[in-house]
């Protein structure tokens, strides 16, 4: 009789623990998998994938303002987001079922639930009590914010990808490229982006000739960078009636920066 339930046992069911899950169940080890959201994890479900589809989607913006130049006549064209983000929901769930139809056919047994480690070959989840004589964890990285006041009013790139509404206005910490894609949809879709960056350009560590030329063509009355800039607080207003309304919530967001000189974790993400 087997010492332990399972050959490996992998905590996180995304691109990592998925193929690794996979490729032991095909040389006939015996394996499961354990999840507490969905099978895809980062770049199925919160990156790469979703965020690709709002890109192109943000693209055709720019496609529908040049055909007339090039001899088409096209009606005023409407966005839909709430059109698209369900596109991308459909989408998205197709490709974490094709992962689960992966692991089904290798043999690997899916557990839903949160897992935590009790000794050194046996995981908690779900209330049940699993041994394994090899443990994987692959539970990847979660964006992180700053520990400053008014945090709670922001999202991470996580939410952006499921806001119910375009915003027609949006504030985005950060000169990296997840940033960077970020303000490009968002203002290829209609919405006013400004852009706070704690260095001089965009994307720090790139190429500086790539970093200034993206600079420069990233620059528009309706998309602002800001740079050597760090947040300190951020405060949510209620719009008066007498006031403009600026965001379809009704609600303002205002950020408050300081000089670059401040520091702020490396690896923070708001938007």
């Amino acid at each position: 009789m087997p010492r332990y339930d399972f050959d490996l046992l992998t905590i996180g069911a995304g691109s990592g623990g998925v193929a690794s899950s996979r490729r032991a169940g095909t040389y006939g080890a015996r394996v499961a998998i354990c999840e507490e959201l969905r099978v895809g994890g980062t770049c199925v479900l919160r990156g790469c994938v979703p965020k690709k589809l709002l890109v192109y989607g943000a693209q055709f913006a720019e496609a529908f303002a040049d055909s007339e130049g090039f001899g088409w006549s096209v009606p005023p064209a409407d966005f839909d987001w709430p059109k698209l983000i369900a596109a991308k929901d459909k989408e998205i769930g197709r490709l974490s079922q094709i992962y689960i139809n992966m692991l089904n056919n290798s043999g690997v047994e899916i557990i839903d639930g949160h897992a935590a480690l009790t000794d050194p070959h046996t995981v908690e989840v779900a209330g049940r009590c699993c041994t394994a004589e090899n443990i994987l964890i692959a539970t990847g990285s979660w964006p992180e914010t700053p520990d400053i006041p008014g945090i709670e009013h922001v999202i991470s790139s996580n939410e952006a990808l499921d806001l119910a509404e375009l915003p027609r206005h949006i504030v985005i910490v950060g000169g990296g490229y997840i940033a960077v894609e970020f303000a490009g949809i968002f203002n290829g879709l209609g919405s006013d982006v400004v852009e706070l960056i704690r260095r001089p350009e965009l994307l720090f560590g790139f190429d500086d000739d790539v970093r200034v030329a993206l600079g420069e063509e990233m620059r528009r009355p309706d998309l602002i960078l800001m740079p050597r800039l760090v947040i300190s607080a951020v405060r949510c207003e209620r719009i008066s009636p007498s006031k403009p309304r600026r965001m379809a919530s009704a609600r303002m967001i205002s950020v408050t920066s300081t000089p670059a000189a401040a520091k702020m974790p490396a690896n923070s993400t708001a938007i």
